[in-house]
């Protein structure tokens, strides 16, 4: 059993300011609460800007370009950058920050898909922001485009094109047969870091007999040319990740994947979702990957070699 790489997801695009006031929105806040998670355990740090003044999701490069050499500086993680951007937003956006900034790793969706938020803000009365109401509920109409073309525009763009790879993004087991037709056209190369998702609605459901049937499917389609992670949404996150790890996986955590610390009880960090899940894993006998260690087993070209 390798050693466990924990990835932290810092701010997302699913959760929105009035959810909660720990939630990272400004430049300053994102390269912080990044560089607390990588201080915390976390090897890889997972991607995405907001507008400074209302916190929406933004494609801006600008935005990304004033945190990643923050936390570039002041920490050894490998930083990985959304292609999946917001729920509204077009491939072509999708892509800017990721196309200026080069990183070694980006996370790319598997499939199109529904991606129903919908009724996530259904207990706030006082919203922050006017965008927040209307950008959730209006998920029960959207579907989130990547088809297969697109997906290896993607990896032509980013893989070929600036030596770029991937955390492959699995929400449904069709998402596994997807990126497995991807491996046999050798549009994309091993290791696959196989991200398996769980608790979106419009995707697999978390359950832990499909985390099971999940694990049991990439290893008949992938073998040993893969390395497996979990994330689960809401409160399924610390108990999925846990499994995972018990299971010779590796563990995404972090504010955009949950809000929350423990049963009802709001998570005032990532950093702090980070080590509650690197001392469950130590209490199981297993050993944190390093940022060094994360690249060697991913085959990353090197932090020395991105475009920021």
């Amino acid at each position: 059993m390798s050693k466990v790489i924990i990835s932290c997801a810092i701010t997302g695009a699913i959760h929105t300011p009035s959810m909660s006031d720990h939630l990272p929105i400004t430049p300053e806040q994102i390269a912080q609460s990044s560089i607390e998670a990588a201080e915390a355990g976390a090897a890889i740090i997972h991607l995405h800007a907001r507008d400074p003044q209302t916190g929406a999701p933004t494609p801006d490069p600008a935005v990304f370009m004033r945190f990643l050499p923050t936390i570039k500086q002041s920490t050894d993680a490998v930083l990985n950058i959304t292609t999946g951007g917001g729920l509204q937003m077009t491939l072509e956006e999708r892509l800017a920050a990721p196309m200026q900034a080069k990183p070694e790793m980006c996370s790319l969706n598997m499939g199109s898909m529904n991606f129903n938020i919908s009724r996530a803000g259904d207990k706030i009365t006082n919203w922050k922001h006017e965008w927040e109401k209307p950008y959730l509920a209006g998920t029960d109409n959207h579907i989130f485009r990547n088809t297969f073309r697109d997906i290896e525009n993607i990896v032509n763009t980013m893989g070929r094109g600036h030596g770029t790879r991937f955390e492959f993004e699995c929400y449904d087991v069709g998402h596994l047969y997807n990126l497995a037709y991807m491996l046999e056209r050798k549009v994309v190369e091993p290791p696959l870091f196989v991200q398996t998702i769980f608790g979106i609605l419009g995707g697999i459901g978390a359950e832990h007999r499909n985390l099971l049937f999940m694990r049991e499917t990439a290893d008949r389609l992938f073998g040993r040319d893969y390395v497996w992670s979990v994330l689960a949404a809401g409160r399924h996150q610390m108990a999925f990740t846990t499994m995972a790890g018990i299971m010779g996986g590796n563990v995404r955590v972090g504010l955009e994947d949950s809000l929350y610390i423990g049963r009802g009880q709001m998570a005032t960090s990532n950093g702090q979702q980070v080590a509650k899940i690197k001392h469950i894993l130590e209490e199981l006998s297993l050993e944190i990957a390093t940022p060094a260690e994360a690249r060697a087993i991913l085959h990353l070209k090197g932090g020395d070699r991105v475009g920021f």
